[in-house]
């Protein structure tokens, strides 16, 4: 194949690469099909790459069989030097084929035949996503997961689950559509709280739609989360259910901390104790950038902080990542020990921070490379306490008395 010279108009101008499904564009150019789609989806262009012409918004990609055949039969032709042949390509999703499919869904023995159809199609390529998007595709997920919730069915979750993810997009339909949907969220909820056979699959696909619907849910929907709710993604935590499902549970609990009463829901379903062994665990820059912003929510409720010292690693875990994951996690953990200082700061937890080295990171803020507002938010802590620490052994007074000031 390397010593096989390609006829250039064969070659896609976006990818190099032999066109498999050519398509022309308004403008007279041919593209391969998924390069010119994914040119105009993914990177918000709206210009013909080759021209530079402006394109319509809903282009017309029309069909190239010509070229296609002359491709196949160049192919064909060089298969003795390793050239294989391109496949006939099939037609593109229409909205008729989706309609159809989304009215197998009322029929109880088509139901799981037509959801593997529908998420193999999603996976396919964005452009049946959008075909399905438009056709109403998410709104009959939504209304199969409620469904299934109020029959207590489970066999057709993680396909409804997984079309749902990768279909979702965050535009006004969605908010319309989940904006104050308290079915949905107590369907998931209980997806998040059965026992099934393919539960990590099921309740890692539930926590990743989950995050979606919280991210456009509505004010009203958010104050009025239940107990059960925060319990359940708590559990996702706890089981340690995947990485992905655990990042999507850190971001719901993230968005909803500021709403209502969330964050004493949240540290009464022990979210606090939970978001520490978790982080005793070492995990990934983002999930650890995560886990202190939920920290620093739920320490700034009394019953938050208690939870953080009355586990033995809680303060530890906090200054010990300072300065070793990145700007936002330090910020995060500045601010955490602050509100502890402030509001907690008896005499055993202002000598615990001396004893596991909280306060010496902290001068280590005011020598390092760090931002002028986080060296001041340092400086602040130690002028709270200063007293205190001032004649301890545990830390070299000069540190204290150069940066306090």
């Amino acid at each position: 194949m390397d010593d096989v010279e390609v006829p250039r108009y064969f070659i896609c101008p976006i990818s190099l690469q032999i066109m498999k499904d050519p398509v022309t564009v308004v403008t007279g150019i041919t593209y391969d099909r998924e390069s010119i789609e994914h040119w105009l989806v993914t990177g918000k262009n709206t210009t013909c790459p080759v021209t530079k012409q402006t394109l319509p918004n809903d282009p017309d990609l029309t069909p190239n069989h010509t070229l296609r055949r002359l491709i196949q039969a160049w192919c064909t032709a060089n298969a003795s030097n390793g050239v294989d042949r391109i496949p006939t390509p099939k037609s593109p999703l229409n909205k008729i084929h989706v309609l159809k499919l989304i009215q197998d869904l009322q029929v109880p023995q088509l139901q799981l035949i037509t959801l593997k159809k529908m998420d193999a199609l999603a996976a396919k390529n964005e452009r049946n996503c959008r075909c399905m998007v438009e056709a109403g595709v998410a709104k009959a997920m939504v209304s199969l997961i409620i469904t299934c919730f109020k029959k207590g069915q489970t066999s057709v979750l993680e396909e409804a689950l997984s079309v749902l993810h990768f279909i979702w997009a965050p535009t006004t339909e969605k908010k319309l559509l989940v904006g104050e949907n308290y079915d949905l969220i107590d369907s998931i909820t209980w997806v998040l709280r059965c026992e099934m056979d393919n539960q990590v699959v099921v309740k890692s696909y539930a926590t990743l739609v989950l995050k979606m619907i919280i991210e456009v849910a509505s004010t009203n929907l958010k104050e009025r989360l239940k107990p059960g709710f925060f319990k359940a993604i708590i559990q996702i935590l706890r089981d340690r259910i995947s990485q992905q499902a655990i990042k999507a549970a850190l971001h719901v609990l993230l968005d909803s901390c500021p709403w209502g009463r969330n964050k004493m829901k949240i540290v009464e379903a022990g979210a606090v104790l939970e978001l520490i062994e978790l982080e005793l665990g070492m995990p990934e820059k983002r999930t650890t950038e995560l886990i202190f912003g939920v920290l620093d929510h739920l320490c700034s409720c009394a019953d938050g902080r208690d939870q953080l010292l009355s586990h033995a690693g809680g303060i530890a875990v906090v200054s010990k990542r300072i300065l070793r994951v990145s700007p936002a996690a330090d910020d995060r953990a500045i601010h955490i020990l602050a509100l502890i200082c402030k509001f907690s700061g008896t005499n055993k937890v202002l000598h615990e921070m001396l004893r596991i080295g909280a306060v010496t990171k902290l001068c280590m803020v005011l020598q390092a490379d760090t931002a002028t507002y986080m060296k001041e938010k340092a400086r602040d802590v130690l002028r709270l306490h200063s007293n205190v620490w001032n004649n301890s052994p545990c830390i070299a007074v000069y540190l204290l008395t150069r940066y306090r000031r």
